[in-house]
């Protein structure tokens, strides 16, 4: 019994994949809120019934593929900025580590980039949801190192979205520019990074000077 129940679990892991792949196949050409459900499950092979197994419309389907999208990212990005060591390195190394996933995941990251401003509210609100997430796991990071002492919390949420807002922009570049811009956009990246680590080293600077007045 239990070896059945494994292969039904196995098989319906399988569809469910199936019609995430088709969809973001699908979506290559056209926005989330223009997909048609019977065009994913036409694409799979399955019945639009076995599609409500797994989704309770596109909606859905589209919040599971900024799921698979992101969520890797979270524990990758979380272990760099657990790194002790040079920031400058660090740094680099998570523009690196966008570069590699968005080489690897072109479509998959070419759907956030027109979804997050797209016209489907649950699937804006879920990749929203997960660039907050990024922001504040990048704050906590910040906040842990000697350079944050004496910083606010909410400036060090205003840092972390600082980074976070920088991460999408180098996202979106690297889709525009294609492999063969791929260089350029990262060296500026890395660029762009170091003028605000720089504007973070003097922030509490200004804050005195600010109190002063």
């Amino acid at each position: 019994m239990s070896h059945t129940i494994g292969i039904r679990q196995a098989q319906k892991l399988k569809t469910r994949q199936g019609l995430l792949d088709a969809a973001l196949g699908l979506l290559e050409h056209q926005s989330l809120s223009s997909l048609g459900l019977r065009e994913v499950t036409r694409a799979v092979g399955v019945t639009p019934t076995a599609f409500y197994r797994h989704f309770d419309g596109t909606a859905a389907l589209g919040v599971a593929l900024v799921e698979e999208t992101l969520d890797s990212l979270h524990g990758m990005i979380g272990a760099i900025l657990a790194d002790t060591g040079d920031s400058e390195e660090r740094l680099d190394r998570s523009v690196e580590l966008i570069a590699r996933h968005v080489t690897a995941q072109p479509a998959h990251f070419r759907f956030i980039a027109r979804e997050q401003h797209g016209g489907v509210g649950e699937v804006r609100e879920a990749i929203a949801a997960q660039l907050r997430g990024f922001a504040e796991e990048v704050a906590e990071a910040l906040g842990a190192e000697p350079e944050s002492a004496g910083w606010s919390r909410e400036d060090l949420l205003m840092l972390g979205g600082l980074y976070v807002d920088h991460m999408v922009l180098t996202t979106s570049a690297l889709l525009d520019a294609g492999p063969e811009g791929e260089r350029e956009v990262v060296r500026v990246a890395r660029r762009r990074l170091r003028l605000v680590t720089v504007g973070r080293a003097h922030w509490l600077d200004g804050e005195a000077l600010g109190s002063e007045s």
